[in-house]
Order: C-alpha cells, then sequence, then structure tokens
C-alpha cells in the first residue's frame, strides 16, 4: 500500500512538472518573461552605463568623451533588448518549425542600430579630430568631408555586406548588377563624376583654402568662399558669386593670391618724359610710397629703371600691401600721389608722341 502510494503521488510530481515545463516552453511563457526581463535589463543597464561614463568624462578636460558617451547608451540598451528577442525565440523554437526569419529580423535590426550609431560616432571623432584647439588635431578642416563621406561610405558599405551574409543573398549575383549599373551610370554622370575626383584631388592638393583670393586663367578673380566635391564657389570684387565646376578649375591655371608670403605686391608703372633727372624721379616716387597710406613699411618700397620705351622712360614703383582685396583702393591713392606729387616737382609725365622732321620743301611750296 504504502509503496503504491508513493509510486503514485512520484507519477504525479513527474507529470506536474512535465506540465510545467511544457506551459514555460509555450509563447506566453519563458518567452514573455524574457522579453520582459529584457527591458527591466536594458533600463539598468543604460543607468550603470551612463552613470559609469559620466564619471569617467568628468575626469577629462575635452567635451568629445562627454558627447561620445551620450551616443553610446542608447544603442547598447536597444541590444540588451535585442538580445533578450533572441532569447525568447530560442527558448520557444521548435525543431518542427525553425524561427530562421526571426533571428534574421533580429539580426538586421542590431546592424541598422549600430550603422547610426557609427555614423554618429565618426562625424564626433573626426570633427575633434579636425579642431584646432584639441591635441588631437590630426585632421585638416579642408579635408574633412573628404574623409567624413569616406568613413560614412565605408560604414554603409560594410552595413550592406553583413544584411546580404545574415540573409543568405547572392553576393554574386548583386556584385555583377552593381558592376553593370556602374558602368552604365559612370557613362551618364561623367561630368557628374570628373567634378567629383577633380574636387577630391583640390581637397587632398589643397591649392587653395577657403578665404583665399585666386585668379584664374579664365579671368575669375575672387575669394573663395566654399569647397565641395562638385564645384567651388567664389566671390568676386562686385559681389558677384560664382559657382565654378572643379573639373574646370581642375584643368586650368591657378593663380594664388594669399598664399605664400603675408604680403601682396603691387607695381605702379609710370613714365617721364626724355631729359628727367632720373635722381629726383626716384625720390619723388619713394616720397609718395611713405606718405600714401596702404603700403607697409616692411619690406620697403623700391624703383626700379625698367626701359627705354619709344616716348618715355619708364619706372616702376614696387610698394607691398597686408592683403590682395587692398589693391584697388592703394592703386587709386598712389597713382593721385604720383600726378600731383610729379607736379609739383615739375616732372613730366610722357605721353605718346612723335616729331616730324622736314628736310626740304618741295620746289613752288611757298612760304
Amino acid at each position: 500500500m504504502l509503496s503504491a502510494a508513493l509510486s503514485s503521488s512520484s507519477s504525479a510530481q513527474i507529470e506536474l512538472f512535465t506540465n510545467y515545463k511544457d506551459y514555460f516552453q509555450r509563447w506566453d511563457g519563458w518567452a514573455v518573461v524574457i522579453v520582459l526581463a529584457s527591458f527591466f535589463l536594458a533600463k539598468v543597464v543604460d543607468r550603470v552605463v551612463t552613470r559609469t561614463l559620466r564619471v569617467l568624462a568628468k575626469r577629462t578636460l575635452t567635451e568629445i568623451d562627454d558627447r561620445l558617451f551620450e551616443s553610446l547608451h542608447g544603442p547598447i540598451a536597444k541590444s540588451v533588448v535585442l538580445a533578450g528577442l533572441w532569447l525568447a525565440c530560442y527558448v520557444t523554437e521548435s525543431s518542427e518549425e525553425p524561427m530562421h526569419w526571426a533571428y534574421q529580423v533580429i539580426y538586421s535590426l542590431g546592424v541598422l542600430v549600430w550603422l547610426v550609431a557609427s555614423l554618429r560616432i565618426s562625424g564626433l571623432l573626426l570633427h575633434a579630430m579636425s579642431a584646432q584647439d584639441t591635441r588631437f588635431h590630426v585632421v585638416e578642416q579642408r579635408t574633412l568631408p573628404l574623409f567624413d563621406n569616406l568613413a560614412k561610405l565605408a560604414l554603409v558599405l560594410l552595413s550592406g555586406y553583413l544584411m546580404i551574409e545574415v540573409w543568405k543573398l547572392n553576393a554574386a549575383g548583386w556584385l555583377a548588377s552593381a558592376g553593370v549599373v556602374g558602368i552604365a551610370l559612370g557613362f551618364a554622370a561623367k561630368d557628374t563624376l570628373a567634378n567629383l575626383f577633380a574636387g577630391v584631388s583640390i581637397i587632398a592638393d589643397t591649392p587653395y583654402q577657403i578665404g583665399d583670393y585666386i585668379v584664374l586663367d579664365s579671368g575669375h578673380r575672387g575669394r573663395v568662399q566654399h569647397i565641395g566635391l562638385r564645384s567651388t564657389r567664389i566671390l568676386t570684387r562686385d559681389d558677384v558669386q560664382i559657382t565654378i565646376p572643379n573639373s574646370i578649375i581642375g584643368n586650368c591655371a591657378i593663380i594664388n593670391e594669399t598664399s605664400g608670403t603675408p604680403q601682396y605686391r603691387l607695381r605702379i608703372k609710370v613714365g617721364v618724359a626724355y631729359g628727367s633727372d632720373l635722381e629726383q624721379v626716384r625720390k619723388a616716387l619713394l616720397e609718395v610710397a611713405e606718405r600714401t597710406p596702404g603700403p607697409l613699411a616692411v619690406p620697403e618700397p623700391r624703383v626700379r629703371f625698367r626701359r627705354f620705351a619709344d616716348s618715355a622712360l619708364d619706372f616702376e614703383l614696387l610698394v607691398w600691401i597686408r592683403a590682395p582685396e587692398d589693391r584697388g583702393a592703394t592703386l587709386d591713392a598712389l597713382n593721385t600721389a604720383v600726378y600731383e606729387n610729379f607736379a609739383a616737382a615739375g616732372i613730366e609725365i610722357a605721353f605718346p608722341q612723335q616729331d616730324l622732321h622736314v628736310r626740304s620743301m618741295p620746289a613752288g611750296s611757298g612760304q
């Protein structure tokens, strides 16, 4: 009797355990508990990670780590939730009905979450490395757009490759299709690609920077306002903005009036009449350079006697100014001062003229 009772009790316990096991293996059992626990754990991890990272960030003098930590706690919490969903799918999966599609969706969501976070973090790091007032300055400001676009392109391509792998797609077919589409787009957008490659060359070679005064062989002159991958914008002295495709700039001669030394030299050409006192002319031109506002004292102004012209003795007054945009006003002031100073000193400014010498008069022509 006793053994029969014990045997009956054990059978009841085994049956009860089996029922509970079957209950928790269903979707509304373990799966629900795991999903709820993952949300709770995500909150806990978010708070712990956020507090820990904030304490570490306070020990540094830069703000970049604070912004990086703010960008990290969100993806970490979402990854914990996705891990809980993956575990819930694993618990409820049966051999008759595998849930490969669920794993693929969860994996894809994780790739997207970290792609967005990586794009934000790469932008923050590149901007920090291009800042002039930090010790991490390893990227020039003019090359920042190039590195930023390359980093984003690399992250997107890596995410696309991971998506292809997780969904078991035919990568060879995709690559072949991409090659055909790339050839077609290359022929259709050859001008755009030419501008793009020229823009990359300009950013890497840096023949000019934003704020420089440049002169193109087409005659355009102005201050560089924007350097893009497709075009460059300059503002002329007439306050007219000109957009020039990079492919055109890449194939023409460029005069950068700002680069090099911080001074810009002006040449004032003037011709005096034959018979003028050369030393008096030199002294008068140097007095003009010293008294006129605009020219720099260092380097000092110079006067050069250039050539014997047909109707004049050609001189040049060489002065230096601080910026190319001062050229117009300084030329006006110097030309005015030269004319007034020569007139006061009695120096004749030559002008084109011809002397006619008559050897003999024809007979019967009278006086």
